[in-house]
């Protein structure tokens, strides 16, 4: 709170007398300063209350009225003169333009030298220092107590009541997030454009307007900002400064603490997603009990298919963009995943919509699963994710109409990760005449007739005679290299290839027949997912 020409007025033990200006009482005094200069102006800085025993005092009348107006215009709080044989009454003229200006004209009377003034200030501003910290030490406290119980938006609301500061919390890139009070205000925006303006990872900035100020200040300890927080108030005094402090660190925790607990969630439900793929790479059944540990869902031992994905894992509505970055550097692959939750944020901007997303670290990369948009988010996460690390990203994208399609899809952004930033299926020209020249229908048909009696075998027995003949074909025809991805004996692949001869009606050892299993089980990869009518 600060002091007033009223307050000292009222002060005891001082004889002081108000003669013109009291429109000015309430004029911030930030000293007490006496002067005899003609012209003390070069010599203050603002706030003073100037108290003169007229021996500077200009000999013309116009020249004792500009004296006022130069202190008045320099910010002086008050004037205040003291009556002696040199000057026994106040000038008219100083009186007049006193009163005209609306700047506080004082007599000092009695035995009240200027020193007892000084001190007098002085003093105030000494014991209002002990108050300011007792209240900054209240409301560090208070803001403590919201954060527990209401997070962001309880500390910018108790930063708020103790400042007496409109508060604003933006997000990375500056958008804003929670206000209080709620709602957008127009200075919303200067905040934004000042976060623009710095340039380093952390930074402040203090903009005066006149009657406001805003500040802006960065949210975090290391690496980028997590945020920004904003105020807006009438000044930056010290009390102001601190509790933006406490409370911009109270909101880094904030959103520190938020962003390991996505971090741990999107690692679950990264488990899960690994789990589909690496089903439906196999064609075999999994370990459905793990999954559910991963997910926090019960167990019970069953076919993982992508349709139990959809039952654990919240996800956005189809058609998905499927995306797979890998850091283009040499020796060991840098963790993706956490810059990634990051670049999701600053590209989204949805919590909500964040929270269903896939981010799935793989062998040498990243995995992402997101909404399919126009435009493609890919681009912006891609581009976002580099100047989050510092690194050369590439990225292969594919289209998934719906959760089925998900596994095909990375095989075929993982065959585009790798080339130069950014690279979607649908943007190459061969894959777009491939998808003319084939019949979806018929595909789907010519891979129903080949597969079906094998597939039906598997339904009933619970075999994996698909996955066998699969990877038999993958490996080259080698029963040997088979079996040792399979993790199984080589005399039981044997066995399975057997089976699957004579299940199907063909032999695995003319061409023409591996290649009619090849392309029934191969043909949806050759036509990517989201391409096809």
């Amino acid at each position: 709170m600060p002091l007033t020409v009223a307050d000292v007025l009222a002060m005891p033990m001082l004889e002081i007398t108000l003669l013109a200006g009291r429109d000015g009482l309430g004029n911030h005094v930030r000293w007490a300063h006496a002067t005899e200069l003609a012209d003390p102006v070069p010599w203050l800085r603002g706030g003073e209350l100037v108290m003169t025993v007229g021996l500077g005092l200009p000999a013309s009348a116009r020249g004792r009225a500009e004296y006022v107006e130069r202190l008045s215009r320099a910010g002086c709080a008050a004037l205040a003169f003291a009556l002696d044989e040199h000057l026994t009454e106040i000038p008219p003229e100083i009186v007049e333009a006193a009163a005209r200006l609306g700047l506080p004209l004082l007599e000092i009377t009695g035995r009240t030298p200027f020193i007892a003034v000084a001190e007098a200030v002085a003093r105030w501003h000494a014991d209002e220092r002990v108050r300011g910290e007792r209240r900054a030490a209240a409301a560090q406290e208070a803001m403590a107590r919201a954060a527990l119980r209401h997070g962001s938006l309880g500390i910018l609301r108790a930063l708020a009541e103790h400042t007496d500061c409109e508060t604003l919390l933006l997000d990375p890139r500056g958008r804003p997030r929670v206000s209080h009070p709620e709602g957008a205000r127009p200075w919303h925006a200067e905040a934004a454009e000042a976060v623009g303006q710095l340039t380093g990872p952390r930074g402040s900035m203090v903009i005066d307007k006149g009657d406001r100020v805003l500040q802006v200040q960065s949210l975090g300890f290391t690496g980028p900002p997590r945020g920004w927080l904003a105020l807006r108030g009438a000044s930056t005094e010290w009390h102001t400064r601190i509790l933006a402090n406490q409370a911009a660190s109270l909101l880094a925790i904030e959103l520190v603490g938020l962003h390991r607990a996505r971090a741990r969630a999107h690692a679950q439900r990264a488990a899960v997603l690994t789990a589909v793929l690496d089903s439906a790479a196999l064609g075999c059944a999994v370990d459905r009990a793990a999954i559910d540990r991963a997910a926090g869902a019960g167990s019970a031992a069953s076919l993982f298919t992508a349709d139990r994905l959809a039952e654990i894992c919240p996800m956005p509505p189809p058609p998905y963009e499927v995306i797979v970055a890998v850091a283009r550097t040499e020796g060991e692959a840098p963790a993706l995943a956490d810059p990634a939750l990051d670049a999701l944020s600053d590209v989204m901007g949805d919590p909500a919509a964040e929270e269903t997303v896939f981010v799935c670290p793989r062998a040498g990369g990243l995995l992402l699963v997101v909404p399919q948009t126009d435009p493609r988010l890919g681009p912006a996460l891609v581009e976002r994710l580099g100047a989050l690390t510092g690194l050369d990203i590439s990225a292969g994208a594919c289209g998934a109409r719906d959760i089925g399609e998900i596994a095909s899809a990375v095989r075929h952004a993982t065959a585009l990760a790798g080339g130069s930033g950014y690279t979607h299926v649908d943007d190459l020209e061969p894959w777009a005449l491939l998808r003319d020249a084939l019949d979806p229908e018929g595909v789907a048909r010519f891979a129903d007739v080949v597969l079906k009696p094998l597939r039906e075998h598997d339904l009933r027995h619970g075999g994996a005679l698909v996955s066998s003949v699969r990877t038999f074909l993958d490996c080259g025809a080698s029963v040997e290299a088979a079996a040792r991805r399979l993790g199984v004996h080589r005399n039981t692949m044997r066995t399975r290839l057997q089976t699957a001869e004579r299940v199907c009606g063909r032999d695995l050892g003319k061409a023409r027949d591996r290649l009619e299993l090849w392309l029934a089980l191969s043909l949806d990869e050759f036509v990517p997912p989201g391409r096809r009518n």
